[in-house]
């Protein structure tokens, strides 16, 4: 809602500080409220393409904003865009608050009586476990469990990749290619479409998996973790390769598409190892992803100034490789530790 008055502010910093303020405080609360959500709302054998197709409509939203809000700002002008997103947040919160109710997992009175059916079906497919009102967190074994690390080094990864492309690719398509986003047209979006593909894709291709017991919940958690980081990895080195925008594109999605594809690994994790603590060790691991942002985004910012202050051009490939091979790497480690420390046994009890 504080976007709609960003544009009322004479000044404007002050608000969009307020504004940038509140969406990030609001997002360090919306992610473990989602996973402690779908831990008590969801059976375990639908956990990886609920938890895919929920998070995946931020790649959605992204899509449709690059798509969008161009076209938006042209004929509108900058503050239509704040008022678009302070509308869309509204209607949200309205639709929330009227159809939301008491997850069916749970011992409040507030459960109607078609809902204890479901509760019943979903208790007894999850072990005959209900989450009781109170319950001491184990913070120690937490906060020392080698395969939560696993998820938060992954978490940590993931943001950081996504972070440096969506801060990072504009400017490298202005200054690596010489080519403005506004002679792109919708192929600027086509990476962060294809995130919500591929997230989908792979809730899906882990749910049968498991269900099918083709691999148990440990494997299929490995094995798409590093499928999704691997080629992601491969992705971003031979992204500053290619010296045409079909080519970056082509590279940016296939990386970002497979990091999403990986969600079905680590992403979902934390329900199988935690399922009562999820929205706990989610919170743990979305510090890790939040901090991700700040040192990618940075850590790229300082490469840039140093190489434009070794007098290194800028549109050559090579100054830009640092950029995508860091994340690069980045993915091959956290690939590996999963593949080491990860379990998709429960843990916590």
């Amino acid at each position: 809602l504080i976007c709609g008055l960003i544009p009322l502010d004479p000044k404007r910093e002050v608000i969009l500080v307020l504004s940038r303020l509140f969406v990030g405080v609001a997002q360090g609360f919306i992610f473990p409220a989602i996973h402690t959500v779908l831990a008590q709302w969801v059976p375990p054998q639908e956990r990886s393409r609920s938890v895919s197709l929920t998070t995946s409509g931020m790649y959605l939203g992204a899509a449709g904003g690059m798509l969008f809000f161009p076209s938006l700002v042209k004929h509108m002008g900058a503050q239509s865009v704040f008022f678009v997103e302070a509308v869309l947040g509204v209607a949200w919160s309205v639709i929330w608050l009227k159809f939301s109710s008491e997850p069916p997992r749970t011992d409040l009175p507030k459960v109607s009586m078609p809902k204890v059916a479901s509760r019943e079906k979903i208790k007894a497919q999850a072990g005959g476990v209900v989450a009781p009102r109170t319950v001491k967190i184990p913070w120690r074994r937490i906060i020392f469990s080698l395969p939560v690390w696993a998820i938060v080094v992954n978490n940590f990864t993931f943001h950081y990749a996504l972070y440096v492309l969506m801060n990072w690719l504009p400017t490298y398509f202005e200054l690596g290619l010489q080519l403005s986003l506004q002679d792109m047209g919708s192929s600027k979006m086509l990476p962060y479409f294809n995130m919500f593909i591929f997230s989908n894709i792979g809730g899906v291709v882990a749910d049968h998996l498991i269900t099918r017991r083709i691999l148990s919940i440990t494997k299929t958690r490995k094995l798409l973790n590093t499928i999704g980081f691997v080629v992601s990895a491969v992705a971003l080195m031979a992204l500053p390769l290619f010296r045409t925008p079909s080519g970056t594109v082509l590279c940016s999605s296939i990386s970002l598409g497979f990091l999403a594809l990986g969600r079905a690994g680590f992403a979902v994790n934390h329900m199988d190892v935690a399922p009562k603590f999820a929205g706990i060790v989610m919170g743990v691991s979305n510090t890790a992803g939040t901090l991700a942002g700040i040192v990618g985004v940075g850590l790229t910012g300082s490469i840039l100034e140093g190489a434009k202050a070794s007098n290194m051009d800028l549109t050559n490939s090579e100054t830009w490789k640092t950029v995508f091979f860091v994340p690069g790497y980045l993915c091959i480690f956290s690939s590996i530790i999963f593949l080491i420390f990860s379990t998709g046994e429960k843990i916590f009890e």
